[in-house]
């Protein structure tokens, strides 16, 4: 399904004038700093651990939440955030986190606090993934606590508990190489307990996923659902605080008319451009183009739950009938490389030795032949969307059209709206094959590895829904291995095996284009994908 141009110039008409109510708004307040960023998709909701998309990401735990642990921006290090210290035992089970003393919730039209963080707020925070009686478990209908499940944290973590209000400690089951730069990760966002205590006894609770308090650089102003996001400075933010006064997403999904609005200067920032206007932008003398290799990858995965595609013989006959390099010619122009691997080549771990898929339509042809498959009709879900790790789903999925119909494989291309999409690609008895792809998290091979692969994510992240015994030892194996290298030799070994099986088609890695206006200062890529504001000014 996709939405009929009728519709596109409306909602371009009515976000255009809410961006220009919120430009003038800034110009009314002789002290006000603003910055409009045009992001590319509509938020998911506002409580970031019921969610996997940067999109959602970048509107909730960037700009509203705080962790316990940070990434350093503009690197996968990790620091002190809400808690300003901790140690860990000899035998590596236990965490204990010291928090930072003076911490305020956000003050805010619906809620003002009464108390400071505690203990209390890192619990709730957490329990509520991983404890199926806590009263918050379930609390959205229909949806699931995507990344702490597709971790596998339920299992990793054994008990959180309150030492005293400033001091919380994590046991775990087993030793984890990558605990701290999880809990840095989005899921790790803390909000407030009281504040969700008194939505619980008003009977309100769907309000934590519609108006958010966190304790980050800025606090939630008011959202016009698929038009305008509006932010505000924090002013008891506990860090540096931000040099922006007002922060606002004017939601603009496609790409020609984001990169409109920013050489009209409705906006300052503007992400994933067509990679055949990026040349054009970086000629424009009142743009700046920054530029970064992502850690990420795209792919079509195959319903290895559904037949044919739980042979292992059709999926890689179809790997096979893929031209790839094609594929980066037309859609990438020069921002995008082949995918022979799900680790992203700039990510430690990552087995270059693998040999990838050759482009022979007859030998795809003879083996679907000889695997009983003739006549194939499938669906191909390509993204509404421009992602990081790809600019143009429906194109792409055109082209794998075009090839498959070469070794005799009909294919019909099917797209929802990007939240429908993204619910319905996790449904165990999806037809096809669907075109994602992933950004890392927070740079460790487990978190793409986990949340690809692990058995458990079968009707959730784990989008190829494919179980597969050996890949899930070394998964488990690795994660409680503390050397890097014994680590790597695993996900060198996974990678093979991965290939050997073929659960999905790797498409591409892509080089990440972020335009902005001159005028903006201050702003540092993220190498995971998202997007920060809090350091961030605008010249005068």
């Amino acid at each position: 399904m996709t939405v009929p141009r009728r519709g596109r110039l409306a909602a371009r008409f009515a976000t255009g004038a809410a961006v220009a109510l919120l430009s003038g708004l800034f110009a009314s307040q002789a002290l006000a700093k603003g910055l409009v960023y045009c992001s590319e998709s509509a938020p998911e909701g506002f409580d970031p651990a019921l969610y996997s998309t940067n999109s959602t990401w970048d509107a909730s735990s960037k700009p509203i939440y705080s962790r316990l642990v940070e990434f350093q921006q503009g690197t996968t290090n990790v620091v002190p955030g809400l808690a300003e210290s901790w140690t860990i035992s000899d035998d590596k089970l236990e965490y204990t986190f010291k928090l930072r003393k003076g911490v305020k919730f956000q003050t805010t039209d619906y809620f003002t606090p009464t108390r400071e963080l505690t203990a209390d707020d890192v619990i709730f925070s957490l329990d509520r993934q991983r404890l199926k009686n806590d009263p918050w478990y379930g609390y959205i209908a229909g949806s699931s606590w995507e990344i702490f499940e597709g971790m596998e944290m339920q299992n990793l973590i054994k008990d959180i508990s309150k030492v005293d209000d400033s001091t919380v400690k994590i046991v775990l089951n087993q030793p984890s190489a990558s605990l701290l730069a999880m809990l840095a990760m989005d899921f790790g966002s803390v909000l407030s307990k009281e504040y969700a205590d008194k939505l619980l006894a008003a009977g309100t609770k769907e309000k934590l996923n519609q108006q958010p308090i966190g304790t980050g650089p800025f606090r939630f102003v008011d959202y016009q659902q698929d038009a305008v996001i509006r932010f505000q400075a924090n002013p008891d933010y506990f860090g540096e605080k931000p040099k922006l006064d007002e922060l606002v997403f004017a939601i603009t999904v496609d790409p020609t008319a984001r990169m409109q609005r920013l050489r009209a200067g409705e906006c300052q920032m503007a992400p994933y451009p067509a990679p055949a206007d990026i040349a054009d932008l970086k000629a424009d003398p009142n743009l700046t183009v920054m530029e970064k290799p992502g850690l990420n990858v795209a792919y079509l995965a195959y319903n290895t739950l559904m037949p044919p595609f739980d042979k292992v013989e059709v999926r890689r006959a179809l790997n096979m009938a893929m031209n790839k390099q094609a594929i980066i010619d037309a859609i990438f122009q020069g921002t995008g490389q082949v995918a022979k691997n799900p680790l992203p080549p700039g990510m430690w771990g990552y087995n270059d030795a693998v040999v990838d898929d050759k482009y022979d339509p007859e030998a795809a042809r003879k083996m679907l032949d000889e695997a009983g498959v003739k006549d194939l009709k499938m669906k191909i879900w390509a993204m509404p969307v421009s992602r990081p790790y790809m600019p143009n789903a429906q194109r792409t999925a055109e082209l794998i059209q075009a090839d498959f119909a070469k070794v005799g494989v009909t294919v019909e291309i099917v797209s929802y709206e990007w939240g429908e999409y993204v619910k319905r690609a996790r449904d165990k008895d999806r037809d096809g094959a669907i075109i994602l792809g992933a950004t890392s998290d927070n740079g460790d091979p487990d978190n793409l590895i986990s949340y690809f692969f692990a058995c458990s994510g079968v009707g959730g992240a784990n989008f190829a829904n494919w179980c597969y015994q050996p890949v899930e030892d070394l998964m488990q194996k690795a994660r409680v291995t503390s050397d890097q290298a014994e680590r790597t030799k695993m996900y060198h070994e996974l990678q093979v095996l991965f290939k050997e099986q073929a659960p999905w088609a790797t498409l591409d890695h892509s080089t990440v284009s972020l335009p902005m206006s001159k005028k903006v200062i201050g702003y540092v890529m993220d190498p995971l994908g998202s997007h920060r504001f809090e350091s961030v000014d605008i010249a005068e």
